[in-house]
């Protein structure tokens, strides 16, 4: 690819995206070891973390395209406006695939075992707004498992403990997409898609955005409590209730003027955050 074709495609998955779950899928890594994993493994858990990602965004842009180009909002986009072809963005999703599936090889069995299913989710996640308005949560559900991914990878066995940590991440996602979906509101009822928004309104997706939020900190506070951690782990999620309240201050029904920032540029900080002040809690 040429750097006009690299730069649209890093557009095209919004790379620095990546940091909404890379956080924590680490801290994953290091609560399960209670300390610091091996470069060996953080390296991989890295790639692994990356390639599905960029995979699954691949795979909403195909299969969402359509959709993107009838609306006005999104019409613009890389794949919708043909600035990249679609074959090119297919091979880009098997590319990235088999990064995935070497990276879980490389890190256990049982990871490499899991990594089909995890493409199931990610894949299937695109066209779950075409049957439920709770695409929003599931979205949240499949970034989550990245957590999941990242404990088994260093402890090679499956425990329920970073569950809760997955469910707080997922609740966290779903909060800002709900947010951000009250864009489309007209756009997806007329096209019969399903969202929070389009079934309740913008009163009522933002009340739902709240709760998911609620949830959020409900489950980092009972993510603290069974892995013992201690008071720099609470004090990160004290930090993380206050950028969660001030995105809700600001979005107001009737006033989505500043969605984009609240769902996306304060949210980079939350994962950031919460795996900064573990990681002093584990050290110290």
């Amino acid at each position: 690819m040429g750097l006009t074709k690299i730069g649209n495609f890093f557009k095209l998955i919004d790379f620095n995206h990546t940091l909404f779950g890379l956080p924590f899928a680490y801290l994953g890594a290091f609560l399960a070891v209670g300390g610091i994993p091996t470069f060996y493994q953080l390296l991989w858990i890295t790639v692994a973390m990356i390639a599905a990602r960029t995979a699954a965004l691949c795979l909403n842009r195909l299969i969402d395209r359509h959709i993107d180009k009838a609306n006005p909002r999104t019409s613009g986009w890389i794949l919708p406006s043909g600035q990249l072809s679609i074959p090119l963005i297919w091979l880009m999703v098997f590319f990235f695939l088999f990064w995935l599936f070497f990276a879980a090889a490389k890190l256990n069995l049982l990871c490499l075992k899991l990594a089909p299913l995890a493409v199931i989710v990610l894949w299937g996640y695109s066209y779950t707004k075409r049957f439920t308005w709770w695409c929003h949560l599931i979205l949240g559900m499949a970034i989550g498992t990245g957590t999941v991914g990242a404990w088994i990878a260093v402890s090679g066995t499956f425990e329920w403990y970073p569950i809760v940590l997955g469910m707080a991440v997922a609740c966290w996602i779903a909060g800002f997409d709900t947010m951000y979906a009250c864009q489309d509101i007209e756009f997806d009822r007329n096209k019969h898609l399903y969202s929070i928004p389009a079934r309740f309104g913008e009163i009522g997706a933002l009340r739902f955005s709240a709760i998911f939020h609620f949830f959020t900190l409900l489950f980092l506070f009972v993510n603290g409590i069974i892995m013992d951690l201690g008071v720099y782990y609470y004090l990160g999620v004290v930090f993380t209730a206050v950028i969660l309240t001030y995105e809700h201050i600001i979005v107001k029904p009737g006033n989505l003027s500043r969605v984009n920032f609240a769902s996306f540029k304060i949210n980079h900080y939350v994962g950031l955050i919460i795996f900064a002040t573990t990681l002093m809690d584990i050290l110290i």
